[in-house]
């Protein structure tokens, strides 16, 4: 994992000074959504091969309140920046970038590996150097972002940038979980869980772009009308409802052929449970706990297979936007909030008082 090393106020201090600084939201010390301070600090200049991109809009993922918190890593050098997603404009080119021009807008991959030695490996996500943006460099809650020019995509896509910066996270990890690791064809029986979810709610449209039937799960009335809104199926409200129980009733009794579980822990045993003899569980994410009891006799006599996720490659990031042209897949974008406000947000996601996606705006 990439540090930033400790000269970072200092350096601030030295833009400051000569004027060149801009707002974002810095957290200095690990902790609850408080923690996050609308602030001055520097502006980052373009290295070789790298764009400086002014941020016209960045999505929060939950991996930033685990991050902000301190439950994942404690490893990052503070004070930090957060955001994985970003649209923007690029404002600068460092040497050596000639694929790319002033005042483009763009969409950096979220993650990549730093090493290009790691650059065709595959899945990228499992090679030794990969790391997610706002992990190894500062992130996206800020008014510019450096980031290589190798992992930026043009954007073509026609949304706002508010609506745009839904997707990177969501989009490339859903598009890898339920088309490359979960290989989901026409006619299979999808079972998403927390289909009210950013992950969840790209999932269902994913699964139904690629022909298949759709059960989901959601906590609330709210993220039911949404899911049944992105073409869910069935619905399923997993607080009044044994999901395991009404999607085996909804396939005759045989089970889902494929079940994709962002939420861990002991639904992630129910979410197997769900799901078919020989059909397949995709795991990515552990909302609900990162350990699971499992009876592993019942589990190999029924022959299925339980495989793990983490994001995709940039193809999968080009597949789903090429979706999103088509119009086969739309961004769910609950609401957007001034950067300045960034810890209200956190608040809000972790409080589970979202359907969807939210968007910082500088």
């Amino acid at each position: 994992m990439f540090k930033m090393n400790d000269a970072g106020d200092v350096i601030s201090l030295i833009f400051l000074f000569n004027g060149v600084f801009m707002k974002a939201s810095i957290f200095r010390e690990f902790g609850g959504p408080n923690v996050l301070r609308y602030e001055d600090v520097a502006t980052p200049s373009a290295r070789p091969g790298h764009v400086v991109i002014r941020v016209l809009a960045a999505g929060i993922n939950r991996l930033e309140l685990y991050l902000r918190e301190g439950a994942i890593t404690r490893d990052l050098a503070l004070p930090h920046i957060l955001g994985s997603d970003a649209v923007g404009e690029v404002v600068e080119l460092g040497a050596g970038v000639t694929d790319f021009s002033l005042g483009e807008r763009v969409v950096p991959m979220p993650g990549y590996p730093l090493d290009k030695a790691d650059y065709a490996f595959s899945p990228m996500s499992a090679a030794t150097s990969y790391a997610i943006a706002g992990i190894m460099s500062w992130g996206a809650y800020a008014e510019y972002m450096e980031v290589p020019a190798h992992w930026l995509l043009r954007d073509d896509t026609g949304l706002s940038p508010e609506e745009l910066a839904t997707l990177p996270m969501v989009l490339v990890t859903a598009v890898r979980a339920v088309r490359v690791v979960g290989a989901v064809k026409a006619g299979d029986t999808v079972l998403v869980q927390a289909g009210g979810s950013g992950t969840g709610s790209m999932s269902i449209q994913i699964a139904k772009a690629l022909g298949a039937r759709v059960v989901t799960t959601v906590s609330n009335d709210e993220k039911a009308e949404v899911a049944r809104k992105l073409g869910a199926d069935l619905v399923i409200n997993s607080k009044r409802e044994d999901f395991v129980a009404v999607s085996r009733e909804w396939t005759g009794g045989k089970g889902m052929d494929v079940t994709i579980d962002n939420l861990g822990g002991e639904i992630l045993a129910r979410s197997i449970e769900a799901t078919r003899p020989t059909g397949t569980v995709v795991t990515l994410g552990f909302v609900a706990g990162s350990e699971l009891n499992l009876d592993i006799r019942s589990f190999f006599f029924s022959q299925r297979r339980l495989l793990g996720t983490l994001m995709g490659d940039l193809d999968d990031l080009r597949f789903g936007l090429d979706l999103i042209k088509k119009g086969a897949v739309r961004p769910v974008l609950d609401q957007v909030i001034p950067l300045s406000e960034a810890a209200r947000a956190h608040e809000l996601l972790g409080e589970g008082r979202v359907s969807g996606n939210l968007v910082l705006k500088p």
